[in-house]
């Protein structure tokens, strides 16, 4: 019998204080009351006249910290999404974090040829095969911008590659307003209607707006279709420190959680209680020196997430990405220390893993390396086992000294629990040598091939594929009809 004893079931990390996360909530109330933001949307608009908020200049307004307050207390500080047969896959509260790539790169590292090239839609397609076999991926992102659709219903395409591909949830981007009413009737097909959709969620929207301190049309469009029907999105505004916001970490992270606010009242405006996912990351800056936005920069690192777990609400994050151009060594080191911050400080849903060239190239390769990492990272941030079996203190007697342990029963029970690489190299150099030398990148290559030629993910009723197709080709005439 053993009494005051204290365990940690997980590793401990935070880089805030709840005194400094309170401090930057203050400002960030202090921006919305005394500075205010332009909103683009006459439908926003009269949501704040409405709870007593003025327009002045046109479109600029100035909400006062009781509707902040009041939309925290209505907003569900836990969203959970299922996938496709149903069945809950990614309960996001509290420091339960979830792992995807991310979506429309530019360009791709062609892994059969290690050229970076123009994506099409075969890329969506392997994308999504490889995504839905990785066993430490939770859900999808398209990754990448097809080249050979026609550009206005790329979202659709990408949307339909993403549901006949997985079975996992999926967060989409769309183009403009008309793509995300589409992308949700898409989705809505696919689960047996609007309902079913609103009450178990396969899918989310991923909203940019332009920044903090604007709203533009369509993002505020689509949160307000979205919470309106109940569906769950994620509002995350761009900010430029030394551009659009103060070049300091702090003071470019109260410019994006500020306007992130400003999203989340005007969902509980549209309807109390729908779901709202508020951006994990902040705080970026431009690089002075190369006038590129760096995605794997430390200084802003876990700051967001801190704050919005301050706030007790979901997140939308962002990890395992890199800077690199390549494949490289580089690309793993970013990629591990992004993963290992943010695991760390419990993000929620965690997106850009397999992204290069700050977030305009991808690559199945960095994908399937990100996945190797997380598999290390999970061994370590769950807790350290000091029970008595583990202990093994009758076990350590029985052998002493002079025996070993190779043969015992408790090895043979236990040895599986200890982590086993799937790509990185644990074998001596002559076996290194003798399976073929390869670096990780290409063993990582070389996963993906045998992925894409041996997983064949669920297959979506041929019915249920037709109707996908039939809203992608009345979106294109539509377009057509109007051009």
């Amino acid at each position: 019998m053993e009494s005051n004893t204290f365990s940690l079931n997980t590793t401990q990390f935070r880089r805030l204080s709840e005194d400094q996360n309170q401090r930057l909530y203050w400002a960030c109330l202090e921006v919305l009351e005394r500075t205010g933001v332009r909103l683009y949307d006459q439908e926003a608009l009269d949501l704040l006249k409405k709870a007593g908020v003025p327009t002045t200049e046109g479109n600029r307004v100035r909400i006062p910290t009781g509707l902040v307050e009041k939309a925290r207390m209505t907003a569900p500080n836990k969203v959970t999404f299922y996938n496709r047969y149903g069945k809950a896959a990614m309960p996001v509260y509290g420091h339960r974090s979830f792992y995807g790539p991310g979506s429309d790169c530019l360009t791709i590292i062609d892994h059969r040829t290690g050229q970076r090239r123009q994506p099409t839609l075969k890329d969506n397609i392997e994308a999504m095969i490889v995504a839905d076999a990785l066993e430490n991926i939770d859900f999808v992102m398209c990754m990448f911008l097809p080249s050979d659709v026609p550009q206005h219903v790329a979202d659709r395409h990408q949307m339909a590659a993403m549901l006949r591909n997985t079975t996992k949830p999926i967060f989409y981007v769309t183009t403009d307003f008309s793509g995300c009413v589409d992308v949700v009737a898409m989705a809505e097909t696919v689960v047996g209607g609007a309902e079913a959709l609103r009450k178990r969620p396969l899918a989310a929207c991923y909203i940019n707006v332009t920044t903090g301190l604007i709203h533009n049309q369509e993002a505020l469009q689509k949160l307000l279709f979205l919470a309106g029907k109940g569906l769950p999105a994620a509002y995350v505004p761009s900010t430029q420190g030394g551009v659009t916001a103060p070049v300091t970490p702090a003071g470019a992270l109260i410019v994006s959680q500020a306007g992130a606010l400003v999203g989340l009242v005007l969902s509980q405006l549209k309807r109390e209680g729908a779901p709202f996912i508020m951006p994990g990351w902040g705080g970026n800056m431009l690089d002075m020196q190369t006038t590129v936005q760096p995605y794997a920069d430390p200084d802003k690192r876990a700051m967001a997430s801190d704050f919005v777990h301050y706030l007790d609400l979901p997140m939308f994050a962002l990890a395992g990405c890199s800077d690199s151009k390549v494949v490289d060594q580089q690309a793993a080191i970013e990629a591990a220390l992004t993963l290992m911050t943010d695991a760390l400080c419990g993000s929620n849903i965690i997106h850009d893993l397999g992204y290069l060239e700050s977030g305009l190239t991808g690559s199945l390769v960095q994908l399937v390396i990100c996945d190797e990492i997380l598999g290390w990272i999970s061994h370590f941030v769950r807790g350290v086992d000091v029970g008595d079996v583990a202990l093994a203190l009758d076990l350590i007697d029985e052998i002493g000294p002079d025996g070993n342990f190779l043969e015992s029963d408790h090895t043979f029970e236990h040895f599986r629990e200890r982590w086993y690489p799937k790509l990185f190299e644990r074998d001596n150099f002559e076996g290194w040598l003798a399976k073929g030398g390869q670096t990780l990148a290409e063993r990582a290559a070389a996963r993906v091939e045998i992925i894409l030629a041996d997983h064949q993910p669920d297959p979506l009723p041929e019915e249920t594929i037709q109707q996908l197709e039939a809203i992608i080709q009345r979106a294109e005439e539509v377009h057509v009809s109007t051009a």
